[in-house]
Protein backbone atom coordinates (compact mmCIF):
# COMPACT_ATOMS: atom_id res chain seq x y z
CA UNK A 1 0.00 0.00 0.00
CA UNK A 2 1.51 3.65 -1.12
CA UNK A 3 2.80 5.70 1.76
CA UNK A 4 0.66 8.13 -0.02
CA UNK A 5 -2.46 6.38 0.39
CA UNK A 6 -2.29 5.31 4.17
CA UNK A 7 -1.52 9.29 4.62
CA UNK A 8 -4.28 10.20 3.27
CA UNK A 9 -6.32 7.47 5.29
CA UNK A 10 -4.79 8.87 8.18
CA UNK A 11 -4.53 12.86 8.07
CA UNK A 12 -8.31 13.07 5.86
CA UNK A 13 -9.11 15.89 3.84
CA UNK A 14 -13.30 14.51 3.90
CA UNK A 15 -14.73 12.53 6.49
CA UNK A 16 -18.06 11.22 5.51
CA UNK A 17 -20.63 11.09 8.22
CA UNK A 18 -23.70 8.60 7.05
CA UNK A 19 -26.19 8.91 9.75
CA UNK A 20 -29.94 7.74 9.98
CA UNK A 21 -30.56 10.72 11.65
CA UNK A 22 -31.38 8.69 15.17
CA UNK A 23 -27.59 8.05 15.81
CA UNK A 24 -26.38 11.71 15.56
CA UNK A 25 -25.85 12.27 19.11
CA UNK A 26 -23.68 9.34 19.15
CA UNK A 27 -21.60 10.29 16.40
CA UNK A 28 -21.15 13.97 15.88
CA UNK A 29 -18.83 13.97 19.12
CA UNK A 30 -16.78 11.70 17.23
CA UNK A 31 -16.58 13.43 14.29
CA UNK A 32 -15.94 16.20 14.94
CA UNK A 33 -13.15 14.95 17.34
CA UNK A 34 -11.70 13.15 14.45
CA UNK A 35 -12.15 16.57 11.99
CA UNK A 36 -10.42 18.90 15.02
CA UNK A 37 -7.40 16.65 15.34
CA UNK A 38 -6.80 15.91 11.58
CA UNK A 39 -7.87 19.56 9.84
CA UNK A 40 -10.85 17.14 7.69
CA UNK A 41 -13.68 18.55 6.59
CA UNK A 42 -17.03 16.77 7.12
CA UNK A 43 -19.90 16.11 5.08
CA UNK A 44 -23.10 15.14 6.77
CA UNK A 45 -25.43 12.74 4.57
CA UNK A 46 -28.72 11.57 5.32
CA UNK A 47 -30.20 8.61 2.36
CA UNK A 48 -34.08 9.05 2.66
CA UNK A 49 -35.82 6.02 2.84
CA UNK A 50 -39.04 5.65 1.18
CA UNK A 51 -40.67 5.22 4.30
CA UNK A 52 -39.37 8.59 5.61
CA UNK A 53 -41.18 10.20 2.48
CA UNK A 54 -44.68 9.89 3.60
CA UNK A 55 -46.70 12.04 5.52
CA UNK A 56 -50.39 12.18 6.88
CA UNK A 57 -53.14 14.79 5.77
CA UNK A 58 -55.59 16.19 8.05
CA UNK A 59 -57.76 13.57 7.98
CA UNK A 60 -55.43 10.73 8.49
CA UNK A 61 -54.68 9.84 5.06
CA UNK A 62 -50.76 8.88 4.08
CA UNK A 63 -49.14 10.93 1.06
CA UNK A 64 -45.79 10.57 -0.44
CA UNK A 65 -43.86 14.28 0.28
CA UNK A 66 -40.19 13.62 -0.54
CA UNK A 67 -40.03 17.69 -0.30
CA UNK A 68 -41.07 17.86 2.91
CA UNK A 69 -38.99 14.86 3.89
CA UNK A 70 -35.55 16.09 2.44
CA UNK A 71 -36.43 19.74 4.18
CA UNK A 72 -36.84 18.25 7.42
CA UNK A 73 -33.70 16.36 7.25
CA UNK A 74 -31.41 18.95 6.22
CA UNK A 75 -32.83 21.13 8.84
CA UNK A 76 -31.28 18.33 11.41
CA UNK A 77 -28.23 18.16 9.24
CA UNK A 78 -27.70 22.01 9.48
CA UNK A 79 -28.17 22.16 12.83
CA UNK A 80 -25.30 19.49 13.62
CA UNK A 81 -23.40 21.40 10.93
CA UNK A 82 -23.45 24.54 12.96
CA UNK A 83 -22.19 22.70 15.93
CA UNK A 84 -18.93 21.97 13.75
CA UNK A 85 -18.69 25.42 12.44
CA UNK A 86 -18.54 26.63 16.00
CA UNK A 87 -15.50 24.57 16.19
CA UNK A 88 -13.94 26.09 12.89
CA UNK A 89 -14.56 22.69 11.21
CA UNK A 90 -15.95 23.13 7.49
CA UNK A 91 -19.12 21.32 7.33
CA UNK A 92 -21.78 20.89 4.73
CA UNK A 93 -25.04 18.56 5.37
CA UNK A 94 -26.43 16.72 2.19
CA UNK A 95 -29.90 14.31 1.94
CA UNK A 96 -29.98 12.26 -0.96
CA UNK A 97 -32.55 9.26 -1.68
CA UNK A 98 -32.16 6.00 -2.73
CA UNK A 99 -30.45 2.76 -1.50
CA UNK A 100 -28.82 3.81 1.50
CA UNK A 101 -25.40 1.55 1.34
CA UNK A 102 -25.29 2.65 -2.95
CA UNK A 103 -25.84 6.48 -2.22
CA UNK A 104 -23.08 6.32 0.84
CA UNK A 105 -20.61 4.40 -1.46
CA UNK A 106 -21.22 6.92 -4.05
CA UNK A 107 -20.78 9.93 -2.04
CA UNK A 108 -17.63 9.05 -0.37
CA UNK A 109 -16.69 8.46 -4.22
CA UNK A 110 -17.85 11.73 -5.66
CA UNK A 111 -16.45 14.08 -2.95
CA UNK A 112 -13.01 11.65 -2.60
CA UNK A 113 -13.70 11.20 0.87
CA UNK A 114 -10.82 9.46 2.78
CA UNK A 115 -12.79 8.17 5.73
CA UNK A 116 -16.40 7.01 6.55
CA UNK A 117 -17.60 7.35 9.84
CA UNK A 118 -21.25 5.48 10.50
CA UNK A 119 -23.06 3.97 13.41
CA UNK A 120 -24.39 0.31 13.89
CA UNK A 121 -26.89 -1.21 15.70
CA UNK A 122 -27.41 -4.35 18.59
CA UNK A 123 -30.07 -6.03 18.68
CA UNK A 124 -30.46 -8.87 21.43
CA UNK A 125 -32.58 -11.55 20.60
CA UNK A 126 -32.12 -15.06 20.92
CA UNK A 127 -28.49 -14.24 21.27
CA UNK A 128 -28.67 -12.44 17.30
CA UNK A 129 -26.38 -9.65 16.14
CA UNK A 130 -27.43 -7.04 14.15
CA UNK A 131 -25.24 -4.26 12.99
CA UNK A 132 -27.66 -3.29 10.05
CA UNK A 133 -28.04 -3.76 6.36
CA UNK A 134 -26.42 -0.20 5.65
CA UNK A 135 -23.28 -0.85 7.85
CA UNK A 136 -22.97 -4.17 6.27
CA UNK A 137 -22.93 -3.46 2.93
CA UNK A 138 -20.65 -0.50 2.89
CA UNK A 139 -18.40 -2.27 5.18
CA UNK A 140 -18.47 -4.90 2.65
CA UNK A 141 -17.63 -2.33 -0.68
CA UNK A 142 -15.69 0.44 0.78
CA UNK A 143 -11.98 0.45 0.05
CA UNK A 144 -11.14 3.41 2.56
CA UNK A 145 -11.10 3.10 6.31
CA UNK A 146 -14.51 2.73 7.67
CA UNK A 147 -15.11 4.07 11.40
CA UNK A 148 -17.64 2.02 12.74
CA UNK A 149 -19.51 3.80 16.35
CA UNK A 150 -21.53 1.22 17.87
CA UNK A 151 -24.26 1.87 20.55
CA UNK A 152 -22.17 1.09 23.67
CA UNK A 153 -19.09 3.77 22.31
CA UNK A 154 -18.60 7.05 24.14
CA UNK A 155 -15.80 9.71 23.80
CA UNK A 156 -12.91 9.53 27.23
CA UNK A 157 -13.81 11.63 29.87
CA UNK A 158 -11.51 10.77 32.59
CA UNK A 159 -7.45 11.10 32.75
CA UNK A 160 -6.82 7.08 32.50
CA UNK A 161 -9.07 6.64 29.59
CA UNK A 162 -7.50 9.71 27.56
CA UNK A 163 -4.26 8.12 27.70
CA UNK A 164 -5.58 4.80 26.17
CA UNK A 165 -3.87 2.86 23.29
CA UNK A 166 -4.44 1.84 19.86
CA UNK A 167 -5.48 -1.40 19.46
CA UNK A 168 -4.88 -3.53 16.57
CA UNK A 169 -6.47 -7.38 16.42
CA UNK A 170 -5.04 -9.05 13.66
CA UNK A 171 -5.44 -12.63 12.30
CA UNK A 172 -1.60 -12.81 11.28
CA UNK A 173 -2.82 -14.17 7.27
CA UNK A 174 -1.66 -11.77 4.20
CA UNK A 175 -3.44 -8.12 5.30
CA UNK A 176 -0.84 -8.40 8.51
CA UNK A 177 1.53 -5.90 7.78
CA UNK A 178 -0.38 -3.42 5.49
CA UNK A 179 -3.14 -2.88 8.22
CA UNK A 180 -0.25 -2.61 11.09
CA UNK A 181 0.99 0.20 9.01
CA UNK A 182 -2.13 1.96 8.82
CA UNK A 183 -2.44 1.53 12.70
CA UNK A 184 0.78 2.83 13.24
CA UNK A 185 0.43 5.98 11.20
CA UNK A 186 -3.53 5.99 13.00
CA UNK A 187 -1.03 5.33 16.51
CA UNK A 188 1.11 8.22 15.64
CA UNK A 189 -1.14 10.84 14.84
CA UNK A 190 -3.55 10.07 17.60
CA UNK A 191 -0.59 10.42 19.95
CA UNK A 192 -0.77 6.85 21.58
CA UNK A 193 1.02 3.87 21.87
CA UNK A 194 0.42 0.86 19.52
CA UNK A 195 -0.89 -2.63 20.79
CA UNK A 196 -0.60 -5.14 18.40
CA UNK A 197 -3.20 -8.34 19.71
CA UNK A 198 -3.63 -11.64 18.38
CA UNK A 199 -6.05 -14.54 20.10
CA UNK A 200 -4.45 -17.68 20.22
CA UNK A 201 -7.09 -20.56 20.74
CA UNK A 202 -7.31 -22.07 24.07
CA UNK A 203 -4.44 -22.52 25.83
CA UNK A 204 -5.31 -26.31 26.89
CA UNK A 205 -5.99 -27.18 23.92
CA UNK A 206 -2.76 -25.66 22.24
CA UNK A 207 -0.88 -27.57 24.84
CA UNK A 208 -3.02 -30.95 24.01
CA UNK A 209 -1.69 -30.76 20.66
CA UNK A 210 2.02 -30.06 21.75
CA UNK A 211 2.32 -26.60 20.58
CA UNK A 212 3.85 -23.78 21.74
CA UNK A 213 1.67 -21.27 23.66
CA UNK A 214 1.91 -17.69 24.92
CA UNK A 215 5.25 -16.31 25.40
CA UNK A 216 6.62 -19.40 23.33
CA UNK A 217 4.04 -19.09 20.87
CA UNK A 218 4.91 -18.66 16.80
CA UNK A 219 2.33 -16.11 17.01
CA UNK A 220 4.39 -13.89 19.11
CA UNK A 221 7.50 -14.52 17.24
CA UNK A 222 5.08 -13.11 14.19
CA UNK A 223 3.66 -10.42 16.50
CA UNK A 224 7.33 -8.94 17.37
CA UNK A 225 8.89 -9.49 13.78
CA UNK A 226 5.77 -7.11 12.05
CA UNK A 227 6.26 -4.65 15.06
CA UNK A 228 9.98 -3.96 14.36
CA UNK A 229 8.92 -3.84 10.73
CA UNK A 230 6.43 -1.37 10.89
CA UNK A 231 8.24 0.52 13.95
CA UNK A 232 10.67 1.72 11.51
CA UNK A 233 7.93 4.08 10.71
CA UNK A 234 6.13 4.60 13.85
CA UNK A 235 6.90 7.28 16.44
CA UNK A 236 5.09 5.69 19.23
CA UNK A 237 5.95 2.87 21.17
CA UNK A 238 4.38 -0.80 19.79
CA UNK A 239 3.74 -3.66 22.28
CA UNK A 240 3.05 -7.03 20.47
CA UNK A 241 0.85 -9.21 22.76
CA UNK A 242 -0.69 -12.70 22.54
CA UNK A 243 -3.76 -13.97 24.24
CA UNK A 244 -5.55 -17.27 24.59
CA UNK A 245 -9.24 -17.27 24.68
CA UNK A 246 -12.49 -16.57 22.49
CA UNK A 247 -11.07 -13.55 19.97
CA UNK A 248 -14.35 -11.32 20.13
CA UNK A 249 -14.39 -11.53 24.30
CA UNK A 250 -10.54 -11.31 23.99
CA UNK A 251 -10.61 -8.31 21.63
CA UNK A 252 -13.59 -6.46 23.64
CA UNK A 253 -11.96 -7.06 27.43
CA UNK A 254 -8.31 -6.14 26.15
CA UNK A 255 -9.93 -2.86 24.63
CA UNK A 256 -11.56 -2.20 27.77
CA UNK A 257 -9.06 -3.07 30.08
CA UNK A 258 -6.64 -0.47 27.87
CA UNK A 259 -8.96 2.28 27.62
CA UNK A 260 -8.12 1.67 23.61
CA UNK A 261 -9.71 4.99 22.41
CA UNK A 262 -9.81 2.95 18.63
CA UNK A 263 -10.04 -0.37 17.59
CA UNK A 264 -8.60 -1.30 14.51
CA UNK A 265 -9.29 -4.59 12.59
CA UNK A 266 -7.37 -5.13 9.14
CA UNK A 267 -8.57 -7.54 6.23
CA UNK A 268 -7.76 -8.48 2.50
CA UNK A 269 -9.40 -8.04 -0.10
CA UNK A 270 -11.53 -10.67 -0.13
CA UNK A 271 -14.89 -10.91 2.10
CA UNK A 272 -13.84 -8.54 5.22
CA UNK A 273 -15.69 -10.54 7.36
CA UNK A 274 -14.85 -13.90 6.39
CA UNK A 275 -11.37 -13.02 6.79
CA UNK A 276 -11.64 -12.13 10.20
CA UNK A 277 -13.34 -15.11 11.35
CA UNK A 278 -15.79 -17.62 10.80
CA UNK A 279 -17.64 -17.43 14.40
CA UNK A 280 -18.54 -13.77 13.53
CA UNK A 281 -15.86 -12.29 15.41
CA UNK A 282 -16.05 -8.88 13.73
CA UNK A 283 -19.95 -8.24 14.34
CA UNK A 284 -19.23 -8.89 18.16
CA UNK A 285 -16.65 -6.15 17.83
CA UNK A 286 -18.64 -3.93 16.41
CA UNK A 287 -21.73 -3.89 17.91
CA UNK A 288 -20.06 -4.15 21.57
CA UNK A 289 -16.58 -2.19 21.28
CA UNK A 290 -16.87 1.02 23.72
CA UNK A 291 -14.68 3.01 21.06
CA UNK A 292 -14.99 3.69 17.40
CA UNK A 293 -13.58 0.49 15.10
CA UNK A 294 -12.05 1.33 11.63
CA UNK A 295 -11.56 -1.55 9.56
CA UNK A 296 -9.68 -1.59 6.13
CA UNK A 297 -10.29 -3.90 3.07
CA UNK A 298 -7.35 -3.31 0.54
CA UNK A 299 -8.03 -2.97 -3.20
CA UNK A 300 -8.51 -5.45 -5.18
CA UNK A 301 -5.70 -6.29 -7.69
CA UNK A 302 -6.22 -6.41 -11.32
CA UNK A 303 -5.84 -9.57 -12.86
CA UNK A 304 -3.87 -9.61 -16.25
CA UNK A 305 -7.01 -10.11 -17.89
CA UNK A 306 -8.75 -7.38 -16.22
CA UNK A 307 -6.33 -4.77 -17.22
CA UNK A 308 -5.96 -6.20 -21.09
CA UNK A 309 -10.11 -6.01 -21.19
CA UNK A 310 -9.91 -2.58 -19.82
CA UNK A 311 -7.31 -1.15 -21.91
CA UNK A 312 -9.40 -3.16 -25.02
CA UNK A 313 -11.86 -0.34 -24.36
CA UNK A 314 -9.91 2.39 -25.46
CA UNK A 315 -8.26 1.26 -28.09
Amino acid sequence: MPDSVTDRWTHPGVILVATDLSDTERLMPFAVQQAESTGAHLLLLHVLAASESMAVDAVGMPYYDPAGAVETAGNILQTWCAVARTRNIPCEGMVREGNAAQQVIATARQFHADRILLGTRSRSKMSKLLLGSVAEQVLRSAHIPVITVGPEAHLAVDVAAQEGIVLHATTLREASRPSAVLACKIASAMKRSLVLLHVLPPKAEMEHKGLPTGADSLALRELRAIAEETGCGCSMPIEPHVVHGNPAIEILAEAAERHACLIVLGAAQRNVFQNLTRERTIYKVLAHARCPVVTLREPKAETEETVLARLATHI
